[in-house]
């Protein structure tokens, strides 16, 4: 075939003609709005789901431990290389803070290696209650046992 310009095209499909991908947008339009709304869990991501475990469990000692609505919780990533409270044996998964000038009690859980010791979700749903019970028992100067009498049991 011959164009009006006087050069070969090949037909579609053919060797040295640039073939059309196919895409699920056909009409190029893009997505019409999102796939979930930003309030179902389907569109947290990992760190927000994580928060969500600490805050479940902060809120279930709270209950029974009312003086810990004084303490600050946060999560950071992971530990920071070289504090003084952190040797070369296992990462810690938290660390409990002492207040000081003014500043509140605090309790840091460490979001990534306390992910790593948990195979599944199911796993990690417990062992971040367990390490916020820790955490609350060393702050409060008691046996993790009292804090939570049920956690061996859960």
């Amino acid at each position: 075939m011959h164009s009006k310009s006087g050069s070969a095209t090949p037909p579609p499909g053919q060797p040295g003609q640039p073939r059309r991908r196919k895409t699920r947008d056909r009409r190029g339009r893009g997505l019409r709005g999102p796939l979930a709304p930003a309030d179902l869990p389907l569109s947290l991501t990992r760190a927000e789901k994580f928060d969500d475990l600490v805050l479940d469990a902060v809120e279930r000692l709270e209950q029974r431990w009312p003086q810990l609505a004084a303490v600050e919780f946060a999560v950071e990533q992971v530990p920071p290389p070289g504090a003084e409270y952190w040797s070369a044996d296992p990462v810690p998964l938290g660390r409990a803070i002492r207040a000081a000038r003014g500043e509140p009690d605090r309790i840091v859980v460490y979001r990534r290696p306390t992910e790593v010791r948990a195979a599944t979700q199911a796993e990690l749903v417990p062992l971040v209650y367990e390490v916020v019970v820790e955490q609350v028992a060393e702050l409060l100067g008691l046996d993790p046992d009292v804090i939570d009498p049920e956690t061996d049991e859960d």
